[in-house]
Order: C-alpha cells, then sequence, then structure tokens
C-alpha cells in the first residue's frame, strides 16, 4: 500500500508518499482499500500539530474516506469482505489502504457513491446534530449559516431546508452566495462587501434570525449575535477562521438568547444510539434526494499537497475529495 505519511506535524510540506506493508485488521477491525477520501479543516490543523486531537507519530491523515472492506478481523460480524462502507476514524485516510475500527463504519446502501461517502458524515452529522438536536429547530423559524459556501454549511443549508426552516446564507462571495442560492437558500449575504448587521436586519424585518449557524468564528460572531430574534439559538460550530470569538454575556440576556455548543464528535462517542438513529435518517433523505453533498471537484490522491493549498486559499465551495 501507499500512504501520506507525516513524520513530523510541522505543515503539509512535511508529507511523504510512501510505500507501507499493508496491515492485517485485528479484532474489531477492517481493511479499507479506500476509493475517495475528502479534505477538511482538521486534516489541515491535524498537519500542523494544531488540532486538539494529537495522534502518535507517524501517521496518515485523513479523517473521513470510503471504500471497500477488503479484510474483516475477529469478533466483525455486520460488515463483510466486498461491502462498500464509509468511515470518520480521524487519520488514516489519505493512502490506497488503512485500518479501521468496524464499529465506525457506515455500510453504503446501493447507489451511495464513494466520494459523496467520503464527503458525507462529518458535514451531515454535525449539521443535523446541530440543528435538530443542539437548536431544536422548527418549520418557519429563519436560520442564518455563516460561511454557508464550505462543507458544513452547505451540509447546515439543505438539512434546515429539509426541516422547513427559511434560510439566510452569508459567505464572502458572489459566486459561493449563488452556491448557496442553488442548493435552497431563501436569502444571501455577502459579507465582503454588505454590512452584515445592516442587511440580517433587512432580511428578517428586524426581527433577526431564530438560529444562528457559526462555523466561523472570528469578527462576524459578535455582529450575527447581536442580531439574533427573542429566543434565539446562537450555534458554536467551529473557527474556521482562526480567532475564537469572545461574546458579551448581556447580549444574551437582552435577548432571552441561547449560545449553544455543537461537538458532534462527542456527542456520538457519549451517545452512540442517538447518533446510529441520526446517522440512518440522514442516508434515508440521502436516498430520497432531500441532500447531496456539494463536491468542489475530485483530485487523484498524489496531488494531496495541491489539494491542501486550495483549500488554504479558501476557494473551496462544498467539498474537496480525493480519489484512489
Amino acid at each position: 500500500m501507499h500512504a501520506w505519511l507525516c513524520t513530523n506535524p510541522v505543515g503539509v510540506d512535511a508529507l511523504t508518499w510512501t510505500e507501507l506493508p499493508t496491515p492485517a485488521p485485528k479484532a474489531g477491525e477492517v481493511l479499507i482499500e479506500i476509493k475517495a477520501a475528502s479534505l477538511n479543516f482538521p486534516d489541515l490543523l491535524i498537519v500542523q500539530n494544531k488540532y486538539q486531537m494529537k495522534p502518535p507519530l507517524p501517521f496518515v491523515p485523513g479523517s473521513e474516506y470510503a471504500g471497500v472492506v477488503a479484510a474483516v478481523g475477529d469478533g466483525v460480524t455486520h460488515l463483510k469482505v466486498g461491502q462498500n462502507v464509509a468511515c470518520l476514524s480521524g487519520t488514516g485516510g489519505f493512502g490506497t489502504h488503512t485500518i479501521a475500527p468496524a464499529a465506525l463504519c457506515m455500510p453504503l446502501p446501493d447507489g451511495f457513491s464513494h466520494v459523496d461517502a467520503a464527503a458525507f458524515i462529518m458535514i451531515y452529522a454535525t449539521s443535523y446534530h446541530a440543528l435538530v438536536d443542539r437548536a431544536q429547530l422548527k418549520a418557519g423559524e429563519t436560520v442564518l449559516v455563516l460561511g454557508a459556501a464550505g462543507g458544513v454549511g452547505t451540509a447546515a443549508i439543505q438539512i434546515a431546508k429539509a426541516m422547513g426552516a427559511r434560510v439566510i446564507a452569508a459567505a464572502s462571495s458572489d459566486e459561493k452566495c449563488a452556491l448557496c442560492t442553488s442548493i435552497g437558500a431563501d436569502a444571501t449575504i455577502n459579507y465582503s462587501k454588505d454590512n452584515l448587521r445592516d442587511a440580517i436586519k433587512t432580511l428578517t424585518d428586524g426581527k433577526g434570525p431564530d438560529v444562528i449557524y457559526d462555523p466561523v468564528g472570528g469578527d462576524f460572531a459578535e455582529p450575527a449575535f447581536r442580531s439574533i430574534a427573542w429566543r434565539g439559538r446562537y450555534l458554536v460550530v467551529g473557527f474556521a477562521s482562526g480567532p475564537i470569538p469572545a461574546l458579551p454575556f448581556n447580549l444574551a440576556l437582552l435577548k432571552g438568547a441561547s449560545i449553544v455548543g455543537v461537538f458532534w464528535g462527542d456527542f456520538a462517542k457519549r451517545e452512540p444510539k442517538a447518533n446510529a438513529a441520526m446517522m440512518g435518517e440522514l442516508a434515508q433523505w440521502y436516498a430520497q434526494g432531500k441532500i447531496k453533498p456539494v463536491i468542489d471537484r475530485t483530485m487523484p490522491m498524489a496531488e494531496l499537497p495541491a489539494a491542501y493549498a486550495h483549500m488554504g486559499s479558501r476557494g473551496v465551495m462544498g467539498k474537496l475529495v480525493m480519489v484512489n
């Protein structure tokens, strides 16, 4: 097998395409022949030693991937050789093969492409957990999605629309806003040229959004939170812009609003039954055509450094997927 090996997490340049012995799965594990792997923001942080999870060196990055089960370890009964699966295990995806915990593998129904599957679990699980479980979103409510043209942003638009909400998508260019409109957003804000607060006020007739979905953090967090509706829920999803914002608590008091943390990874570990039910629902929604990952482009696995550079330029719309 071959994989992109990180021996020193000082950045993308330290990754090397390396031939390795193909491992055999132990009890509870499967060997997956990887067909596609998506590039996520944590995959950039982890090779820079900036992510909360710091795997022992050396490691193969690539948190999310899909492929075919090539071998199963002892005790694995729900998966078989030749079966198509998707997996989000945190590492291992950027190669031709990987060992994965069988419990983390999602069997793929017929018609679920490897490219879509490799771009599916993280963004839809995060957005569903945020909007349905944490925000208790109701039909007819208004959702503001920040960073709306990214992976989790596009998933949030689709899920909110599937639940009957009105969606305002905020993104950094007219091209990104057009993408958001094409997947169902009811209105858009280009925050590189529009005043965010003024635009929110106009688009909500002064009421403000009931739910704000924020995977960006940084400078837009406070103006967005100042615009929230009475009893609004502000979803803290991530900090893609870099800086972690500090919100004045008096704003929550004045708006009767909630600041709600969204940590799908820990939810999946702490509440596995609820997570499994959620993933089953999402797979049904995919089959019904309610949700479908937005794929920015696919690139050969050998071109991973170029894919990292494209992601770093903030030009990606939806998900970037590496293929073998």
